[in-house]
């Protein structure tokens, strides 16, 4: 917080930061320096044509994060939501290719995504298995029934009578800009709704901050549960639409390692993993934040195995903020 320290009439007004006010916009602030140093290193960062290149290619991860960042806020965690993307992307190919109309397409792969998911709540919620380790066997399983309905093969996504329309989620433009951004901004908008002004988003907080006492406030804690592993599993499901249409093909591989992005996004968003503390605007900034920095690494010809580790050290400066502002 600002706090002004203007006393007598005449006297000059000042402002002092506390700690508190730096710990709340860390991100913020990180996204915003971080922006002005690429802007002196390159020339051709803030070009129109790149800032928006920025949000296309920030907009996948992006919509996987909304979905990560209401599992996160439970203390949750969910590691299939790269196979599931991989998993509805093929759904979503094979239906084009069967003549299925675009809304069915969209709305049955939606769907399929959201069945994904709730079957990892429903391992967690109804088996208590830790949701590490019931999304990991979710995520192989997934992997696994990928390759056998692909053949481990790509599957084309440009026969069919709905083929153009497909082709608009991922890569059209409307008044210049792309589609997929155009996703991400609904789907941020939808998720701040649902968070600051529903029921269902001050249970999840309250469940992220105290599961016992949530259960014996008399709320539904494993409906809860089965509600935001569902929406994680929509949202992947919709991340895979953007990115068989981009494509024009579901690849059977797609998705590795979106998990791991997803949850650094959330985390740089200032999201606490232990839950019950975060915004969802918060992982816009963190996308944004793990969108630039790759934008500025290839801008700067940096090997993409220095990218890794460039990433791996942002993440982990996150990780061990998060850890010392929770003391």
């Amino acid at each position: 917080m600002t706090q002004p320290t203007l006393q007598h009439p005449g006297q000059k007004k000042s402002f002092h930061i506390s700690r508190e006010w730096l710990f709340e916009y860390k991100s913020v602030i990180a996204l915003m320096g971080f922006m002005l140093i690429i802007s002196l290193i390159s020339d051709s960062f803030f070009s129109t044509g790149n800032l928006l290149n920025i949000l296309r290619q920030t907009s996948i991860n992006a919509v996987i994060a909304v979905g990560m960042t209401f599992v996160i806020l439970t203390s949750g965690i969910d590691l299939s939501v790269g196979s599931v993307l991989a998993m509805t992307g093929a759904l979503a190919a094979t239906m084009v290719g069967m003549d299925f109309n675009i809304l069915a397409i969209v709305s049955l792969t939606l769907a399929a995504g959201a069945a994904m998911g709730c079957l990892s709540g429903l391992v967690i919620a109804k088996g208590k298995v830790q949701p590490f380790i019931a999304t990991l066997v979710t995520m192989t399983l997934l992997r696994g029934t990928t390759m056998v309905f692909t053949d481990g093969r790509p599957v084309s996504a440009t026969n069919g009578a709905a083929s153009e329309a497909f082709a608009t989620i991922g890569s059209g433009y409307l008044f210049g800009i792309p589609v997929p951004v155009y996703l991400m901004a609904l789907v941020f908008a939808i998720a701040w709704f649902v968070l600051n002004h529903t029921r269902i988003g001050r249970y999840v907080y309250a469940l992220g901050g105290n599961e016992s006492a949530t259960r014996l406030s008399g709320i539904n804690v494993d409906r809860i549960k089965l509600a935001v592993y569902s929406i994680s599993g929509a949202l992947s499901a919709l991340a895979g639409l953007i990115v068989t249409s981009r494509l024009a093909s579901a690849q059977p591989t797609a998705g590795t390692s979106y998990e791991l992005d997803a949850i650094a996004a959330v985390v740089l968003g200032g999201t606490s993993l232990t839950g019950g503390k975060g915004k969802v605007m918060g992982t816009l900034v963190g996308v944004l934040i793990i969108g630039i920095l790759n934008n500025a690494l290839n801008l700067l010809n940096v090997s993409s195995y220095y990218q890794l580790i460039a990433k791996a050290l942002v993440i982990l400066l996150a990780v061990l903020v998060d850890t010392r502002s929770a003391k």
